[in-house]
This record gives C-alpha cells, structure tokens and sequence, in this order.
C-alpha cells in the first residue's frame, strides 16, 4: 500500500521535532506540577514605573509530555496608568465540571507555565495598546468557545489567543507553529485570515490545512502539527522545535 508507507513517512519526519525538543531538554516532560515554578520571569515592566498602556502576548511549553508538541499562550494588558496587569487565557481544568474555558484575572503577566519559562511574542505600548485594549475586551466577549476545551485540535489556549489577535487589528502577533490550536476555525468554518490578522488561511477543522501570510509566511498543517517557512524572516517553522533561523 504506497499510500500507507507515505502516510508513515511523513508522520516520521512531523514527529522529528518533538522527538528533538524532548531529547534535548527543550521541553521538560517529566516535571512535576505540584513543585513546578510559577513565579515571574522578569519580563513584563513594572506598572508601578511604566505608566502607558501595555499590551504583550506570551507563550510556554505545556505541561509534561505535550510541552515536546506544544506551548500554552495568552495575552495579558496593562490599562494607562493601571496599578496591575490583567491575563486572559483559556484553560481547561473547570470545564469538565461545568465551568468556563475563559480564566481572566490580574495579576502577574509573565509567570512560569509551571515550570516552562515564558517567551515574548509581541508586544505594544501607549496609544496603540490603548485601542488594542479595547479591542481585546470585545473579542474576549465574542470568544465562540467560552465553555468548551479540547487540547487537540481545539478550541484550546491557543485557539482563545488567535481569536483575540484576528479580531484586534490593532494587534498583529506571529503565533508560533507550536501553538497547536492556532488553526481551528470551528466545527463550520474553513476559510479566515491567518492567526496574525493578516493573509489567509484554510483549515479543515484544525486538522489539515494551510495558511499564507506576510506575518507568518508559508505554513501546512497536518494533523496540527505545522511546518512551513517563512521568507521574511528567513526562518523554518517547524512542528516541535517552533521557528529556526536559516542564516
């Protein structure tokens, strides 16, 4: 059956990159939650100095084994002249005991993902994180999934993150191709722009499909797990790994 030996194939080459992220300590599959560090990372500016609105996306590997596949993200903001930052990020710990997806509250915006340390994905200030707030209230209120979680292929944490970026267009953020998640578009809806905000993209249930995008570049899903390149910044993206530099 040459189509099955295909399908192995290139399986094999896809699951390379977590292989890789696990075998070289990228992702930390064996931590244990209960010790885990959920402490800040150092990233995100003091409110108590920074007085401009502040708006910033971040991302961690998950949890135990998932974190060889994929991160957690979420967006977080600080109001002009706001004493604390606000996080909003969907999770699915309540949900299965009739709970919200939705975990919005405030507090500090860069903390560990128990024990996977943060990175920035973009990050806006002053004015245009002012509009970029106000934007991000109505797209939480308009999230079509605040009760539902489903880790693979979505509606997760990263189909909440590229919701809100879509419908900000104030925010334009490069989700990486870890973010599994980022392509789920819902049980009827095959075509939309790209998780950036820009370009476009086609999805068959987060499943299958491909994205164009000058923010993201070229990128194929199969299975949710992504691969592709990006010319602009002259990086691959790859499942597991996330993007590498050509040069």
């Amino acid at each position: 059956m040459p189509w099955f030996r295909r399908l192995v194939v290139i399986l094999t080459l896809l699951l390379l990159g977590p292989f890789f992220s696990a075998a070289t300590g990228m992702a930390d599959i064996s931590g244990d939650w209960r010790t885990a560090s959920r402490e800040s990372a150092g990233i995100a500016p003091d409110p108590a100095t920074v007085r401009d609105a502040v708006v910033q996306v971040y991302a961690a590997r998950t949890f135990s084994w998932r974190g060889a596949f994929a991160v957690h993200s979420w967006v977080a903001f600080k109001e002009k002249d706001g004493a604390h930052f606000e996080t909003h990020e969907v999770v699915g710990w309540g949900v299965r005991y009739g709970g919200d997806a939705i975990r919005s509250q405030a507090g500090v915006p860069d903390r560990y993902w128990y024990g996977a340390k943060p990175f920035l994905l973009g990050e806006i200030r002053g004015a245009e994180a002012e509009k970029a707030i106000r934007e991000i209230r109505t797209a939480i209120k308009t999230y079509p999934w605040p009760s539902s979680y489903r880790s693979w292929p979505g509606p997760n944490s990263n189909s909440f993150t590229a919701w809100i970026i879509r419908n900000s267009p104030s925010l334009a953020v490069d989700l990486p191709p870890t973010a599994i998640g980022k392509d789920y578009l819902g049980p009827g809806k095959f075509l939309d722009r790209a998780p950036s905000g820009g370009g476009f993209q086609v999805s068959l249930w987060g499943v299958f499909g491909v994205l164009a995008s000058a923010t993201e570049g070229f990128e194929v899903n199969i299975l949710g797990l992504s691969f592709g390149v990006d010319p602009g910044s002259k990086a691959l993206r790859l499942p597991g790994i996330g993007t590498a530099e050509l040069w």
